[in-house]
């Protein structure tokens, strides 16, 4: 009998023990996670798996779990590895799934052969198989986490690069932080959508929460500028303190072209003017005799 056979008949004929058993590892190694997830969810993906191995095995045995026979199993262990990543699941209790079939597979194989040989061949392809199935849950785990740490962070790029409306016809782009290359890329994208939305003319890029300026994060800024000014807006950059100047000058970076201001509120003084626009004056306060 080709390794395989026996676990895929010990699975179809004592499915109920099996069941039972392997839940009861998995709550006995933390990794049933009741507070994530119901018990009958669980329950009703324990009954899948098992379903799913013992088809896989009575086509094609153990031996070949990278195999189309082993696709449905591959594919049920993909959704619910990416599942319970962000259910919240550690990569352990995600991988402890699968290798707490283990010991109920086993004993069973032990009551069922009494060859010595056969027993060894089978419990060394039950294992095998188990391992390999319980890493692929690990590397799917593993990427879903990365994905969602990559979203996460591209989401917290677009909040921390906000254009807003300073007056009409004049944005402004606060900076805070290190600028590079990514976000610079979410820096033009959010500031050129801004531009066509609303048709100003003057945007303000303020780095005073910029810690500091190279050579990499000047040119970031130059693109940034020669981007909106190919959407028809002219800006200015803020927040030049004396020591960024100095650095500016000392890595001989060219922003000849560009105008700069030291505070925020200089920088808008001078879109004001550029966009003949003026605040409108306070009424003196009323006397309290008249």
């Amino acid at each position: 009998m080709a390794a395989g056979q026996v676990v895929q008949q010990i699975i179809a004929r004592t499915q109920k023990e099996l069941l039972v058993e392997w839940l009861q590892n998995q709550a006995a190694d933390g990794a049933s996670r009741p507070d994530l997830m119901k018990e009958s969810e669980l329950r009703d993906q324990c009954k899948e798996f098992l379903a799913l191995i013992q088809e896989a095995a009575s086509t094609s045995g153990l031996d070949h779990v990278s195999g189309s026979a082993w696709a449905s199993v591959r594919e049920f262990l993909n959704g619910i590895s990416r599942t319970r990543a962000v259910q919240g699941f550690s990569p352990a209790e995600t991988a402890t799934f699968v290798f707490s079939l283990k010991k109920p597979l086993f004993m069973r194989l032990r009551q069922e052969i009494g060859d010595a040989q056969t027993l060894a061949d089978e419990l060394w392809a039950t294992s095998t198989l188990i391992d390999k199935l319980g890493l692929y849950t690990t590397e799917v785990y593993q990427k879903a986490r990365e994905e969602v740490i990559s979203r996460q962070q591209q989401e917290l790029l677009e909040l921390s690069t906000p254009v807003v409306s300073l007056w009409k016809d004049i944005l402004a782009l606060p900076l805070i932080g290190t600028l590079d290359s990514a976000r610079t890329q979410v820096v033009m994208e959010s500031l050129l959508h801004k531009i066509v939305e609303t048709g100003a003319a003057i945007a303000i890029i303020d780095i005073t929460g910029v810690p500091t300026v190279d050579t990499l994060v000047a040119q970031h800024l130059l693109k940034t500028v020669a981007a909106a000014r190919l959407m028809g807006a002219d800006c200015i950059i803020s927040g030049i303190r004396p020591q960024i100047a100095q650095t500016i000058v000392h890595l001989g970076v060219d922003l000849s072209s560009v105008s700069t201001k030291a505070t925020l509120a200089d920088a808008f003084l001078v879109a004001l003017k550029r966009t003949q626009s003026s605040l409108p004056q306070s009424s003196p306060p009323k006397s309290s005799n008249g």
